[in-house]
C-alpha cells in the first residue's frame, strides 16, 4: 500500500470527491466537496484520482486551512459568519404531518439554519458568477430577477437571523 501525501485527490464511495489535508499514522484527514472534513482510515476503500506521494508531512493542516480561508475570502462570499438569533439557539424545528397516524419529524434548528444560510451563500455566488459572465445584459437581468424572487421566497426564514443586515431581501415594491 502506498501512503498518499497531502494534496492527493480521492473519490470515496460514501463521501464523494475530496483532498487529503493531513496524514497521521492511521488516518487521512480529507476535505470532501459535499461533506466537509472527515477522518478516514488509511486502509479505507476509495479511488485515487491523483496521488501526491512525496508530500507527506511537508505542510500542516493549519497551513492548508489558513490558505483555504484566504482563497474563500478572496473568491466568494461564503466566509461571512452568520449567527442565529439567540432565542432559537438549541431549539428544535418540529414538522407535524396533517395525518395524525404519521410520525412527526424533528430537526435541530441550528442544522436547519445552517442549510438556509448555505442556500443564501450559493445564491450570492451564483449572482456573482452571472454578473461576471459573458452573458448578454438582458440575460443577466433576467437571471438576476430569478435570484431576487428566490430571495423573496426565503424571507419567511428571516426570523432566524440575529442580524437584520444578513436577512433575505426580495424585490421591494416601488411606492
Amino acid at each position: 500500500m502506498t501512503l498518499l501525501g497531502i494534496g492527493s485527490r480521492i473519490n470515496h464511495l460514501e463521501y464523494g470527491k475530496g483532498v487529503v489535508t493531513n496524514v497521521t499514522s492511521k488516518h487521512y484527514w480529507v476535505t470532501f466537496i459535499d461533506k466537509g472534513l472527515e477522518t478516514i482510515d488509511i486502509d479505507s476503500e476509495f479511488d485515487v484520482i491523483e496521488a501526491a506521494e512525496d508530500d507527506v508531512d511537508t505542510i500542516s493542516f493549519y497551513e492548508v486551512e489558513r490558505s483555504l480561508k484566504q482563497i474563500l475570502k478572496k473568491w466568494s462570499d461564503v466566509s461571512e459568519v452568520v449567527t442565529i438569533a439567540d432565542k432559537w439557539k438549541g431549539g428544535t424545528l418540529v414538522m407535524t404531518p396533517g395525518d395524525p397516524n404519521l410520525k412527526s419529524n424533528e430537526v435541530a434548528i441550528d442544522t436547519f439554519f445552517h442549510k438556509i444560510t448555505m442556500v443564501r451563500d450559493r445564491l450570492r455566488v451564483m449572482e456573482q458568477k452571472i454578473n461576471s459572465s459573458n452573458l448578454e445584459e438582458q440575460e443577466k437581468i433576467d437571471l438576476q430577477q430569478y435570484i431576487t424572487r428566490s430571495y423573496g421566497s426565503l424571507t419567511s426564514f428571516n426570523v432566524l437571523f440575529k442580524l437584520k443586515s444578513q436577512q433575505f431581501v426580495g424585490q421591494r415594491s416601488k411606492a
